[in-house]
Order: structure tokens, then C-alpha cells, then sequence
């Protein structure tokens, strides 16, 4: 059994444990939503809708709410020194269909449990051989050659004369001209 539902302006052909992204919707992480625009319900006897079907409804589970794709808007005029950026991402929501109801129903199914990461047991104090397995050493660098000892220094009895450098000079002051 199929649908062909319609949210936020699309409209998409689903069927149970169907995972899609729409236009964002209310309703929490792990909850059940009810989508009731339904435009066709399809399987052995296909029923459509004028423009709805009467009854039906899209039971599915929100999986998660997040943003879409980066998208840049950028208008230039040329030799006009004019130029505009503007970039906006989509809210998007996550579902998992579940089922497809018909005759006024309420969903069934709830929404699935979550997995739990396995956790590993911290190893104990008399279990002395197996971290010392899992741990192995690094091999040792490669020694780098030194740059200095490349290039010879000069040495400290060569004096160089020192040069001066001559005072600023200061600034005219920026007062009445005198004229002569």
C-alpha cells in the first residue's frame, strides 16, 4: 500500500518505513505526527482524492530537525560597482513513515526505541596482560638535521663599524606664514 501525501507545497509518494526530508513541522524528536493531506491512497483498489481522501492520514515518526544545504543568491551589475550576497539555509525535519490509515484511524505503531552504543567494560586490576597487549609503542622519529650547523656563523672578532642613523627631522609647525 502506497499514499501520495502533500506538505509544505510538495507533494510525495510514500510507504511504510519510508525516510524523507520535508519542510520543517512541528512536533518533537521521537514523536508520531498525523500528515492529513493524503491525495491518492494506492494498492489493490486505488481510492483518489477530490482533492483529499476523506479519512486518511499519514501516521510517521520524527527523526530529526536540521538545516539544509547552503544557498548563495548573488546579483552583480556589471561596471556598476554593485554587487549583493545572500545565502539562506532551509529548515528541513526528518520522518520515518509508519503507516498509512485510513477510515478516520489513530496510529498504532509508536515510535521505535533507540539503539544504546554498546559500552565496553573498563578492564580490571588483575587483568594486568591485556593492557599491556593493546598498548604498543610508537615508533621512535627520524632525527632532523639542524639548520644551523649548515650554515657557518660569523665570527665574533670581525667587528663591523657601526653606522649612525641621523636624527628625524621635525615637522614645520603649521602656523601663520610670515611673508617678507
Amino acid at each position: 500500500m502506497f499514499a501520495v501525501i502533500k506538505t509544505g507545497g510538495r507533494q510525495y509518494r510514500v510507504v511504510p518505513d519510508d525516510v524523507l526530508e520535508i519542510g520543517k513541522i512541528a512536533g518533537d524528536v521521537g514523536t508520531i505526527v498525523q500528515l492529513g493531506e493524503v491525495l491518492l491512497v494506492g494498492g489493490e483498489s486505488p481510492v483518489l482524492g477530490a482533492p483529499t481522501v476523506p479519512g486518511a492520514s499519514v501516521a510517521a515518526e520524527v527523526l530529526q530537525h536540521k538545516r539544509g544545504p547552503k544557498v548563495i543568491a548573488f546579483k552583480k551589475r556589471r561596471r556598476k560597482n554593485s554587487r549583493r550576497k545572500r545565502g539562506y539555509r532551509d529548515e528541513i525535519t526528518v520522518l520515518r513513515i509508519t503507516e498509512i490509515l485510513t477510515n478516520d484511524n489513530k496510529p498504532t505503531i509508536g515510535p521505535r526505541p533507540k539503539r544504546e552504543k554498546p559500552v565496553i567494560a573498563a578492564p580490571s586490576d588483575g587483568d594486568d596482560e591485556a593492557p599491556k597487549a593493546a598498548k604498543k609503542k610508537a615508533a621512535p622519529k627520524k632525527a632532523v638535521a639542524k639548520k644551523a650547523a649548515a650554515k657557518p656563523r660569523a665570527k665574533p672578532d670581525a667587528k663591523k663599524p657601526e653606522t649612525k642613523k641621523a636624527p628625524a627631522k621635525k615637522a614645520a609647525a603649521k602656523g601663520k606664514s610670515e611673508k617678507k
